[in-house]
Parts: C-alpha cells; structure tokens; sequence
C-alpha cells in the first residue's frame, strides 16, 4: 500500500514516515499543499494522509481540488484545530475521517487500516458501472452523480454512502452498521453523523425532502434506499 503524507511538520513527518514504513507501507511526502496535490494528481496513492495548515496551498484546499480533479483517493485530514466547524467543513469538501493533533500513534494507524478496508471492499459483491432511479443517474466509476443535465455536487462522504445504499437497495441498515460499512470504524464520528450525511443527499436527490421516495427511514430502525 502507498501512501502520500502531506505535513509540513519536520519531525512528525520523520516520526510517521518511520512508523509507517515499519507496517509495511510505501510512504512518499510532501511538504506544502502545492507539491501534494500535484504528487496526489499525477502518482497513484492508495491513501493520502493531509495536514490543514500548509504552506503554498492548505488541507482544505488540496481536498476540494483533488475531488474537483475526479481524485477519490481516500483522504485523511490532520489538524490542529479542534473545532466542529473545521472539521464538518473538511468532510464536505471531500475528507473521508480527520484526527486532531496531538494524536496516538495506534489511533492513526487504526483509521488508515479501516480507511484502507472500505476502500478495497465490496458492496454485497455487486460492482455496477451506473445506476437510475427518479430523473437522477449515477455514474460509479467516474464519482457523478446528475440530476436531469445538472451534475451535483457531492463530498466523497455522501457519494459513497450514495452507492453503498443503492448497491445494497432493499436492505434496512442501522446508523452503527452505516457508519461501519461506508466510515469504516464505529467509533468516530457519531450516529449523527449518519443522520446529517442522509439529510443532506435527500436535499440534493429527492424532489421532496421531507417526503423523500428514495432514501427511506425505518422508523426505530435505520435507513434503506428504494427504487
């Protein structure tokens, strides 16, 4: 597995490149947002691991354009702000987890593992090129979803919960089972996380929000997609 280290921080690039190296990974850095994303955007990664605070370029700022790009590279976002808002913010614009500085070792290693784990898995065995339901079509290996002749804009976040529920339509998932299968770990983020995620893509898919067709709750339950 390779990853791509993004961090400015001399010596936690020393610490993490040799932890990661003694796993088994392949590790290349970077130290500005700038020479990431151009490394992010001409190499193959099977994981990015991104500091917020750059020079040249920030976190944020790589993340967006990456997804911007097509890049679905798995992302790990690192900072040192531990405000809700920072990270909401870096899940909307396409991170996959985040962990706030200063961090165990054994936790980093725990979520790379996970994100590495969704990443590879498949969905009940299914592998579908496309799917339609509605005036909404999605388009699985190019990460884009439309509806009617708009393309939507979609985090990474809520495309792949998008696909696991579509590629597993019919089934009821629970918040716990949600956050396993598409998060990758059930302890971080919350439950909630799961409600906000499903909230946001029945603003963006459903002609009525509030009486959503598609992604339907079960009441006491969790959540299925039916088309």
């Amino acid at each position: 597995m390779k990853i791509l280290l993004v961090e400015d921080e001399e010596g936690l690039i020393m610490t993490l490149t040799d932890r990661l190296v003694s796993e088994g990974f392949d590790v290349v850095s970077a130290r500005d947002g700038r020479a990431g994303f151009d490394l992010a955007s001409s190499s193959s990664f099977d994981l990015i691991i991104l500091d917020l605070m750059l020079p040249k370029m920030n976190g944020n700022d790589v993340c967006r354009d990456l997804r911007n790009a097509g890049i679905q590279t798995p992302i790990l976002m690192l900072t040192a702000k531990g405000e809700t808002i920072d990270k909401v913010v870096g899940l909307k614009l396409g991170a996959d987890d985040y962990l706030t500085k200063p961090f165990e070792i054994m936790e980093l290693l725990a979520r790379i593992e996970a994100l590495l784990r969704r990443s590879t898995a498949k969905t009940n065995g299914r592998s579908e090129p496309g799917f339609r339901f509605g005036n909404v079509a999605i388009d699985f290996r190019r990460a884009e979803v439309k509806k009617g002749n708009v393309a939507l804009d979609l985090s990474a976040m809520e495309f792949k919960l998008l696909q696991y529920l579509v590629e597993n339509r019919g089934t009821v998932h629970t918040r716990d089972h949600l956050l396993d299968a598409v998060w990758g770990y059930d302890a971080m983020p919350t439950t909630r996380t799961v409600d906000v995620h499903i909230a946001w893509l029945r603003q963006k898919l459903e002609a009525n929000p509030k009486r959503p067709q598609f992604i339907q709750t079960v009441h006491g339950f969790g959540y299925k997609f039916a088309a």
